[in-house]
């Protein structure tokens, strides 16, 4: 059995902290925190974990700051952690290499399965953050989307979306949780809203929105974004 990897566990909430923390170690990861980002980076030098949880806003080094820091010296996926709701504020974290982000308060198992994804991903080799399938490619650093190598015009909400089910393709997303992670817990339990998103989004990146062949809607509990396999393998 693989060895759980370390994880890198930041903010100056000592309640957060600890919840974090115990949520990781119940899914078996092996946690290291630290409660600003100076001394995290001290933390991280000396322990090498192999992902970052960092909060934002952080006394002494802001979380983007010690997010600039951990890249360059470890290469390390990060989440961030916020309590913003401005999408500007996410897309600019994601603009600073940030792997994922959620937004506080988050229910502890929606950052579990965050961890486990970035983990998956990055053992998978997929740290380049492209997908290609069908005639439209993603760059998920670079917030770029293009068909048939043309740019497709996503407006903020729209890449939001898009990133939030292409980062976890081939696994379905609760409808909770992109609501709250794209547009805030208030918009949690609203699935009407997310219906119309998603319908103007597969407009954009659908060939054929009526039958689609990247987003799909799984028993309606939550949507999936799928890359099918090449033929032949």
């Amino acid at each position: 059995m693989d060895q759980m990897p370390l994880v890198l566990v930041v903010d100056d909430e000592p309640s957060v902290l600890r919840l974090v923390e115990l949520e990781l170690m119940v899914q078996g990861f092996k946690v290291v925190t630290a409660r600003d980002g100076e001394e995290a980076l001290e933390i991280a030098l000396r322990e090498q974990p192999e992902v970052a949880v960092v909060d934002v806003v952080m006394p002494r080094m802001s979380g983007l700051e010690l997010m600039s820091h951990l890249k360059a010296k470890l290469a390390i996926p990060v989440i961030l952690l916020t309590a913003k709701t401005s999408a500007q504020d996410k897309v600019r974290g994601l603009e600073m290499g940030a792997d994922d982000y959620i937004e506080k308060p988050f229910v502890p198992e929606d950052l579990s399965d965050r961890v486990h994804a970035v983990v998956r991903r990055a053992k998978t080799g997929q740290s380049a953050d492209i997908i290609r399938a069908h005639d439209i490619e993603i760059d998920l650093k670079r917030r770029l989307v293009s068909r048939q190598g043309g740019l497709v015009r996503l407006s903020r909400t729209e890449w939001m979306l898009l990133y939030h089910l292409a980062s976890q393709q081939g696994h379905t997303v609760p409808n909770s949780d992109i609501l709250a992670t794209v547009w805030g817990a208030d918009y949690r339990d609203d699935v009407p809203f997310l219906r119309a998103w998603v319908a103007r989004l597969m407009e954009k990146i659908e060939p054929d929105p009526a039958n689609p062949r990247l987003i799909h809607n799984v028993d309606g509990t939550g949507y999936a974004f799928m890359v099918p396999e090449p033929v032949g393998t």
